[in-house]
């Protein structure tokens, strides 16, 4: 659903992969004043009627534009507007709440993938391959140096080869594999004895570090699923908060005549469409009538056709607040005018309308957080699935079948659709003769129904003649 114009003849020309726009089949316009009376009315007789199967045309309906403006000078502008500010303030609290646990996930990947680095030196150290186990063995010395044993200063065998002139003690440091091995180095005895407790030392702080690091290791996996599973719930959480903001929001009438800003007035437009699925034993019917010849009988459609009645409301009324006891809301009484517009789309083509359509929309629901979350974390998101997957490679297969945005928000992925063309499907010579003898006239005939209908249940004056297919009746 837009929450902005759309201009639906521009839309439907596109989506037929026309230069310019579509011209309606028919078009037939109704006003309706009464501002004694509510507009609520006006527009659930139409969406009612044309949506019950029984008694009615029996059409799909879809909401594609819903918006409004009040004037502000009224309290309808006011309530709204403090409606709208609840639901900000409540939305930016739990953004602020998403940001910190943001925050606190990116600086546990960093943590984790240190981790990694320094365990990498472990796991090269046990290894078999005598090539990476004296690599790992000497990167955990160079460890042990810099880290350990610096914080004896004087003391440390850097310190001692440098200020002392131990020149020896730090190249023999790295080449014992173990403390017998000094007894058969050609040192001096008093290098020996300051060698020796050092890679016993060694030794035993490569056993203990190692339980140590892979403790902690497992310790920031589990507490980054904890923070990643807060950052899920919370970003649901503002999703209903940020979309009812954004449906609180007006729309923008800057120049409109409609709109003073001391009256109490508000100015409303929807727009709805209805869809109706072209029955092909209508052929075969049309062929008993003699509206179709008999070679038609065993006709196939290659893709189903539509007839589509787009109905649009521009209201301007006045707001009144009907109380109740527990609650109140307000009724809009005024003018209400009203376009109907036939149209006749195949699947494809309709398809493509609703895509366009979908392109409009301004607020889509969950990418109002992706700026947030989804944007920032996409690019660690592979490391996020490995640290908190229990089966590495069935998660790395989900993984690639779903992205980021979907997987924070609970999404199930979705299967990749086979690619289409993007030429548009040629019709044959059955399905232009069904669009333009059936398929059209099915439309203009509901849109025609329904506006007729509603002016003589309602004791308006109605044509004489039946409906016709030029547009601007």
């Amino acid at each position: 659903m837009a929450d902005t114009d759309i201009d639906i003849d521009k839309l439907v020309g596109k989506a037929k992969g026309l230069k310019d726009k579509a011209t309606p089949l028919a078009e037939f316009k109704l006003n309706y004043d009464a501002f004694a009376e509510t507009l609520e009315p006006v527009y659930f007789w139409i969406l009612d009627y044309m949506q019950q199967s029984t008694g009615g045309l029996g059409m799909k309906m879809e909401k594609i534009v819903d918006n409004f403006t009040a004037s502000p000078g009224s309290g309808y502008f006011a309530d709204i507007g403090a409606r709208a500010t609840r639901m900000q303030d409540q939305g930016m609290k739990i953004l602020g709440t998403i940001n910190t646990v943001m925050r606190s996930v990116l600086n546990l990947i960093y943590d984790l993938k240190e981790f990694e680095l320094r365990l990498d030196h472990y796991d090269r150290f046990k290894s078999k391959d005598e090539k990476k186990r004296e690599g790992g063995l000497l990167a955990l010395k160079q460890v042990w140096m810099d880290r350990v044993d610096i914080r004896k200063g004087g003391a440390s065998i850097n310190m001692l080869a440098q200020q002392l002139d131990f020149v020896t003690l730090r190249d023999a440091f790295m080449k014992a594999k173990k403390p017998e091995d000094i007894d058969r180095m050609d040192l001096n005895e008093r290098v020996k004895r300051m060698l020796k407790p050092r890679v016993a030392e060694f030794y035993d702080w490569v056993e203990r570090s190692e339980k140590e690091l892979r403790t902690r290791y497992d310790l920031q996996r589990t507490y980054l699923k904890s923070q990643v599973s807060a950052l899920k719930l919370y970003t649901r959480w503002v999703k209903p908060y940020l979309k009812a903001a954004e449906d609180l929001a007006m729309i923008s009438k800057d120049g409109s005549a409609d709109i003073v800003k001391a009256f109490n007035t508000i100015v409303l437009e929807l727009q709805i469409m209805g869809t109706s699925k072209f029955d092909i034993n209508s052929i075969r019917r049309g062929i008993g009538s003699g509206t179709f010849p008999q070679r038609f009988w065993n006709a196939n459609l290659k893709q189903p056709y539509y007839s589509c009645v787009f109905v649009n409301f521009a209201f301007r009324g006045q707001p009144r607040i009907a109380s109740r006891a527990e609650s109140s809301h307000y009724v809009h009484g005024g003018k209400a005018n009203i376009m109907f517009k036939a149209f006749a789309l195949s699947e494809e083509e309709l398809k493509n309308l609703r895509k366009g359509i979908e392109n409009q929309d301004i607020y889509e629901g969950i990418k109002l957080v992706s700026g947030v979350t989804a944007d920032s974390l996409e690019p660690i998101y592979s490391d996020l699935v490995k640290y908190m997957a229990v089966d590495k490679k069935e998660e790395d297969k989900k993984m690639m079948k779903r992205s980021f945005l979907d997987w924070l928000i609970g999404e199930k992925p979705k299967e990749k659709e086979a690619k289409k063309p993007d030429a548009k499907k040629k019709e044959t010579f059955v399905e232009k003769q069904v669009r333009e003898m059936l398929v059209e006239g099915d439309a203009i005939k509901k849109a025609w129904t329904v506006y007729h209908l509603y002016k003589k249940a309602h004791g308006m004056p109605t044509p004489l003649h039946e409906y016709v297919s030029q547009p601007g009746v």
